[in-house]
């Protein structure tokens, strides 16, 4: 009785032991009865183990064949213990296929709703392509940058006003804050808007550096205004977006490589053409 009620069996049940039943007789009917539930099946497991850590047999002694006995029940223990680890080992490789596969299971959705909403990130700029050099064109733009952020994981604030001055927004990555400034023009980006966003940056931080996107790209002074030594700008343009939504690269990994590109060379700007070399 003490054994059982430390294996947990109910005390309801125990109850129904009747005087003129043997252990034997009640064994039998108990472990049929456990038999019928997954909690039960536990406990008879539970059973098992406390009976495997068993390692003397007081009641066994003061018999005529105790001898015999005891050998018989470290025999039976021993065996029940190697039957034991080997039904823990199926049971945790088991486990181990189911999470495998559960984690297969995720990561295939995972790259599936990725492949989706990077679809849909790419229609809707291509959608923009029409709306370029307008100002709800400029707001949409604005919108779908900071989505594209967000879908990335990069940390960002979306536009705000500093010191009377409109801020486009900004993203933090790898230890880095850069202000954004956005350009969704018909035209490209000149030495002006560079200069601007020059300004924007030199009133914050040591830390702090600029990121331009600007659709129509750049013109060859607008480059060379981004660029010297120790210059805190990069500029991004559509083939960089694209080359982000073709699944080349990652856009955090975009930035690393412009960022190393500036701190090389003194060039703000890198063609997306050349980011294998």
């Amino acid at each position: 009785r003490k054994f059982l009620r430390a294996s947990h069996v109910a005390e309801t049940f125990l109850a129904t032991w009747a005087p003129e039943e043997s252990k034997r007789d009640f064994l039998d009917k108990t472990f049929h009865e456990l038999q019928r539930t997954d909690r039960g099946k536990a406990v008879i497991f539970e059973m098992a183990r406390f009976l495997s850590e068993q390692t003397t047999f007081p009641d066994l002694r003061n018999w005529e064949d105790s001898a015999q006995k005891i050998t018989d029940a470290t025999k039976a223990v021993s065996e029940l213990k190697t039957y034991l680890k080997t039904q823990e080992e199926e049971i945790r490789s088991e486990k181990e296929r189911e999470e495998a596969k559960t984690k297969a299971r995720e990561e295939r959705q995972r790259i599936q709703r990725s492949l989706t909403d990077k679809a849909k990130l790419q229609q809707r700029l291509d959608a923009l392509h029409l709306a370029v050099g307008t100002q709800q064109g400029g707001y949409d733009f604005q919108e779908w940058f900071y989505d594209l952020l967000d879908f990335c994981e990069i940390q960002n604030r979306r536009p705000y006003v500093s010191a009377g001055r409109q801020i486009d927004g900004s993203l933090t990555y790898d230890g880095t804050t850069y202000l954004v400034e956005l350009k969704f023009t018909g035209s490209q980006a000149d030495a002006t808007d560079v200069d601007s966003l020059r300004s924007k940056v030199d009133d914050k931080a040591d830390n702090t550096m600029g990121i331009m996107v600007s659709i129509s790209g750049y013109s060859s002074v607008a480059l060379s205004q981004a660029s010297g030594r120790r210059t805190t700008l990069l500029l991004v343009d559509a083939m960089h977006l694209y080359l982000f939504l073709s699944g080349t690269l990652s856009f955090g990994d975009i930035i690393s490589r412009l960022r190393r590109h500036a701190s090389q060379t003194g060039e703000a700007y890198l063609a997306a053409g050349r980011f294998g070399g």
